[in-house]
């Protein structure tokens, strides 16, 4: 498989290291330590026309590929991981279900505000006491006078409180298990749907994330996704993109705290010379460098097979499995190669641990990818 960048995907991942560099670089520490919602990049980015980016260009979008997606993500988390999940939840979980399911109506009124960053999306699944077993979730779905009345408590949801528009699911027959699951796309000025407190967490603290509930929330029939009953189908295709973006911000958040480490290496005098003088740092180094480069080229290849429309839920899988771990693991030793200074809040790669132990957790833990991948090579249910 040729896994080499296009022209064009060349000139989308220079656009967007410019953006990064230029206007994410200079708010990542500020985004982290007051816990403000990013909107000016958000607009920013969407002036660029990257909230679009997976979007038909009939309906206002870029109409580019998961690989070109892949790389605008990689590109963001080098700098700010708050920021970059903003933008993924929106382009893949969010905006993508509609791509792919929505009827041509749906289409024409919701994918043109969503490409052009004029709505917001946010995608809300997990439950209280529905995570990992997305089958058997507890909010309802009933039928009642041509619309739909759900009511039910999501919670750990991305932009929740900024979004303009939720891809919400539900259980439209709870005896079916994840055959009796819908799934709606819930305005976010709809009566029936409130916001909880923003939580307060460990990392991506410029991140939206909230508890969404629906209280005899009304959604017209004509804003269901698909048919009654596809809404498990949805949600695992449009987790299986999602876990290209994820996999995509571990890459960009271990990428940038190489070159930290790298360039204080360089910088950092000790016995009379650079520390990167030091075999013991080069090793570490070395083993940074390579887990970034697997991790890349796992997450290509899933976006590759995604784009070839091949099927990819084991590769996504697998690079969300290795690079979200690697992430984890780079920036650790990044932290030890800068020492004393890499504790301290002042240097970024304090934020960089605390926002990469998140990659092992959303978009399905790491446990459950694990399941996954089993799954598939053993060919069980």
């Amino acid at each position: 498989m040729n896994l080499s960048l296009s022209s064009e995907q060349e000139e989308i991942r220079q656009l967007v290291r410019d953006f990064a560099e230029r206007e994410v670089r200079p708010r990542a520490e500020e985004i982290d330590q007051t816990s403000d919602f990013p909107r000016d990049l958000v607009d920013k980015a969407a002036g660029l026309g990257l909230l679009g980016i997976l979007v038909p260009d009939s309906y206002g979008g870029a109409g580019l590929d998961h690989l070109s997606f892949a790389l605008f993500i990689e590109e963001v988390a080098r700098f700010s991981a708050s920021t970059a999940v903003i933008l993924d939840v929106h382009v893949s979980v969010g905006t993508e279900p509609i791509v792919l399911f929505g009827s041509e109506e749906q289409k024409r009124r919701w994918l043109p505000d969503l490409a052009q960053g004029r709505t917001l999306a946010a995608f809300a699944l997990t439950e209280p006491e529905a995570g990992s077993d997305a089958a058997h979730l507890k909010t309802s779905a009933r039928r009642r006078d041509g619309k739909y009345i759900l009511n039910g408590s999501k919670i750990f949801i991305t932009n929740a409180g900024e979004a303009g528009l939720y891809v919400v699911l539900a259980s439209t027959d709870a005896s079916a298990g994840a055959g009796g699951v819908s799934a709606f796309v819930v305005r976010g000025d709809n009566p029936g749907l409130t916001v909880g407190p923003r939580f307060k967490k460990m990392g991506l603290n410029g991140s939206a994330i909230a508890e969404v509930h629906l209280e005899d929330c009304a959604v017209p029939e004509a804003d269901r996704l698909g048919a009654e009953g596809d809404g498990f189908r949805i949600a695992m295709r449009a987790l299986d993109s999602g876990r290209i973006g994820i996999s995509a911000q571990a890459v960009g958040l271990a990428q940038g705290a190489l070159d930290d480490a790298v360039a204080y290496a360089r910088e950092r005098k000790q016995f009379g010379k650079p520390i990167a003088e030091l075999q013991t740092i080069q090793n570490k180094i070395s083993d940074m460098a390579v887990k970034v480069r697997a991790a890349r080229w796992l997450t290509w290849q899933a976006a590759s097979l995604c784009d070839a429309g091949a099927p990819f839920t084991m590769e996504a899988s697998m690079a969300k499995l290795y690079a979200t771990d690697s992430a984890m693991e780079v920036t650790l030793e990044a932290l030890q190669v800068l020492g004393g200074y890499g504790y301290l809040e002042d240097y970024p790669m304090a934020r960089r641990v605390r926002d990469a132990k998140a990659c092992q957790i959303y978009e399905g833990t790491n446990q459950i990818q694990r399941v996954v991948i089993a799954r598939e090579l053993l060919a069980i249910s």
